[in-house]
């Protein structure tokens, strides 16, 4: 594989693409050959600020890390992606790792922490569990990006009907937190379910859980 310093070329559909960052050429090529061979798309970089130049992929994928590298080391890459919103999943890999820096390095996120020479089956275990983590996060992310969505289409006061059933009050409690007639909250309800493509209550709940909706019931009299 060429080893790239800039910008990833346009991903070939859904494949999960692993990132290797290694200053030591033979590391690079290894891992990359042994990626490649289960079918895995690779991009490989010798220092941190070659993959920070790279486009974030929009596929699921990790990142194989060297701790130790010239100039940015591992684990302060691994703060740098953080800080910039990106949540690729990390696997490093050391050949003069500690319990410290295994300690931060899991404790900020990283998937796991081999020390080399690292064996083939342990590295491709903890690459697939990478990928499938990230394949999650991004499909939690999709959803909840469709749910606010479909919430930023409801009017204010739908909103506020949405905030205040999904706490658990009843309609007429609605109603009467709200100075409405029980009827008219109904209609707003209908039209709630129909905005957000909720079949039932539980799926409101979920849908306002997901975007940090989660309003403390009023006190209302029956």
């Amino acid at each position: 594989m060429t080893e790239r310093a800039g910008p990833s070329p346009k991903e070939d559909g859904d494949q999960p693409i692993v990132f290797i960052v290694d200053d030591d050429a033979s590391m690079r090529r290894a891992l990359t050959n042994l990626f490649e061979s289960v079918g895995l798309k690779v991009e490989a970089f010798g220092s941190a600020p070659q993959l920070l130049q790279a486009k974030p992929p929009e596929v699921p994928s990790c990142l194989v890390l060297d701790i130790r590298l010239p100039g940015t080391s591992g684990l302060e890459l691994q703060t740098d992606l953080a800080k910039a919103n990106i949540h690729t999943p990390i696997i490093f890999i050391t050949g003069h790792g500690d319990i410290p820096m295994s300690v931060r390095a899991m404790k900020s996120g990283a998937i796991d922490f081999l020390t080399k020479p690292v064996r083939d089956q342990d590295i491709l275990d903890a690459v697939q569990a990478a990928i499938e983590r990230d394949r999650k996060r991004r499909d939690l992310n999709k959803t909840v990006s469709n749910v606010r969505s479909r919430f930023e289409s409801l009017s204010s006061r739908e909103r506020d009907v949405l905030s205040l059933v999904t706490s658990g009050l009843m309609n007429k409690q609605v109603a009467a937190q709200l100075g409405l007639a029980e009827i008219t909250v109904k209609i707003y309800r209908g039209q709630i379910m129909r905005k957000m493509g909720a079949k039932s209550l539980a799926d409101l709940v979920r849908m306002s859980e997901a975007l940090g909706i989660r309003p403390s019931k009023p006190d209302v009299q029956t």
